[in-house]
């Protein structure tokens, strides 16, 4: 069993609208690059590319299996996405990046996120272990217990100060029983003013 603190700072733009919380990264030998969802087999940035450009492939790097943060980061600023994981401290209790083997010792304080983003009033929770542990934070911050929402839907709160919707979201892990096309027709419905694409590529 192994004891990690988070290892990445969490990605905090001013202008943010929305913030996805994870559970905790994946051990460092899945990773692709340095930033959030990094493992290349997680499908995060490929709905993200279908969504926006009509491509699963946008955010790799052809032929490497890498994504590419070069080009993960100013999309990610220039649309208004934070990034954290509502853990800051696990005990891994396998050496795999499974959230059923993931311990949360130490939550992450999500209202100390909100207040360094002013404008944000989405969460989005990206997968079952995240939604639960979200689903604790919010019931303290809120005094009474938040419903679960099923996956794929939205509940309104009022949490810290401000009116907030959070939204539980299918895993874009490969685990999780989902064609890729139908996790992003649910992660679509929050950029609604984007125009759907079909993808130029088989995937």
């Amino acid at each position: 069993m192994t004891l990690e603190r988070h290892p990445l700072e969490p990605f905090l733009p001013q202008e943010a609208s929305i913030l996805f919380l994870g559970s905790f990264p994946p051990p460092r030998a899945r990773w692709s690059m340095e930033f959030f969802y990094p493992n290349f087999i997680n499908d995060f940035w490929r709905v993200m590319g279908l969504l926006h450009f009509g491509d699963p492939r946008y955010f790799e790097i052809p032929g490497r299996k890498r994504f590419d943060r070069e080009r993960i980061v100013p999309f990610c600023q220039a649309h208004g996405l934070a990034f954290f994981d509502t853990a800051l401290q696990v005990r891994r209790l396998k050496d795999n990046a499974s959230d059923a083997f993931l311990e949360i010792l130490e939550p992450t304080d999500v209202g100390a996120l909100l207040e360094r983003m002013p404008g944000c009033r989405r969460i989005v929770t990206t997968g079952g272990k995240a939604s639960e542990e979200l689903q604790g934070i919010l019931s303290a911050a809120c005094g009474r217990d938040i419903p679960l929402p099923p996956v794929g839907t939205c509940v309104d709160l009022e949490a810290w100060g401000r009116a907030l919707t959070w939204w539980r979201m299918p895993s874009t892990s490969r685990a999780y029983p989902l064609p890729l096309m139908q996790k992003a027709e649910a992660y679509r419905q929050l950029f609604p003013e984007l125009p759907y694409s079909p993808p130029r590529s088989g995937m």
